[in-house]
């Protein structure tokens, strides 16, 4: 081979090595560059993850945290606000502990009633929800011995300082367990409560009688019978004849102590009818063994267990989803 050939050979073998050299850096560099990218990419779907569990993370205690808030509102009963649905509280009950002598019957009570809207109050025998509910306008303080500590306030005013108790009770009325009308006539009873109140004038006592009769959907029943005596009638007329009294003097909360729990199932059903229809002008609370009943014309329910109050939530919630176990026992009827 002649020496020209041979270096021509050379240096194309030599211009090869350099091409391929080249190429070869720059595969590496484009490997460099992609794995900078891709270190880059992986650096910011890292930093994307972390944000995203960072913010899960602060959704989940910020959620814990609510739940703890939310249990605990929901014990102290601070949490009715947000289940209103008229946005106000007609009765606030703070902290009250109740005495009988030395026994304690009610114990560190926290409950807001909402306004025009219907409260039932469950529990066993001697839970204390009949004692709660005499204790809203002073009906205790008729029994000797009693102690009550805490706050019962009736439009914000402290029910217990400095309220005339007369006209508390002409705010607050009540229905007791069994019918209980007065020995006299039928008017006689409608019309004690306002000329109690000073109302002499006929014409006003008519007018307020047959308004309230009424209202207790019993009007059609009696309006020819005034005069008889409130004790010839049925047990279940007689206690609207008693709900009418209370309505008589136009209060504003209508407490109610098992009002249907001596009558018969018509009757029954026509006091819940007559319930439903008196909330829109009245605030309601109601003391009931009968948990359907509850169910049935109740907003609220509060669940009564030794003097306290266990839960207390929107009466679907509680039958539905009670947060407590003993609730869940009671209304299953695993107790009482």
């Amino acid at each position: 081979m002649k020496v020209e050939e041979m270096q021509g050979t050379k240096e194309v073998k030599n211009m090869q090595g350099a091409k391929e050299a080249q190429d070869m850096k720059n595969m590496q560099d484009t490997q460099v560059v992609q794995g900078v990218q891709n270190a880059r990419v992986a650096q910011n779907a890292q930093a994307v993850q972390d944000a995203r569990d960072e913010q899960n993370l602060k959704g989940v205690i910020d959620n814990k945290e609510k739940g703890i808030n939310d249990t605990k509102d929901m014990k102290d009963g601070k949490n009715m606000k947000d289940m209103r649905k008229n946005g106000r509280n007609k009765i606030e009950i703070k902290n009250l502990d109740l005495f009988y002598g030395e026994f304690q019957a009610l114990k560190s009570i926290n409950m807001s009633i909402p306004e025009k809207e219907i409260t039932a109050f469950i529990g066993p025998s001697g839970c204390g929800k009949s004692t709660l509910l005499k204790t809203l306008n002073r009906m205790n303080d008729l029994v000797e011995d009693c102690r009550i500590h805490g706050e019962v306030l009736l439009d914000g005013e402290n029910i217990y300082k400095n309220m005339d108790v007369n006209l508390l009770r002409k705010r607050v009325g009540m229905v007791f367990q069994k019918p209980n009308p007065f020995p006299m006539s039928i008017y006689d009873n409608i019309a004690y409560g306002p000329r109690t109140h000073g109302i002499r004038s006929k014409v006003k006592l008519d007018e307020i009688v047959e308004r309230s009769l009424r209202s207790a959907a019993i009007w059609d029943e009696v309006k020819d019978r005034l005069k008889e005596s409130a004790l010839s009638l049925s047990g279940g007329q007689q206690q609207r004849i008693c709900i009418a009294r209370a309505l008589a003097v136009q209060p504003e909360v209508l407490l109610m102590d098992e009002p249907t729990s001596a009558l018969d199932p018509i009757s029954t059903g026509k006091i819940e009818e007559l319930v439903l229809q008196l909330k829109n002008n009245y605030t309601i609370i109601i003391v009931t063994h009968n948990m359907q009943q509850a169910v049935r014309v109740s907003d609220n329910t509060g669940f009564f267990l030794m003097g306290e109050v266990v839960e207390y939530d929107r009466t679907e919630s509680l039958f539905s989803i009670p947060k407590d176990q003993r609730t869940e026992d009671y209304i299953t009827g695993r107790f009482g």
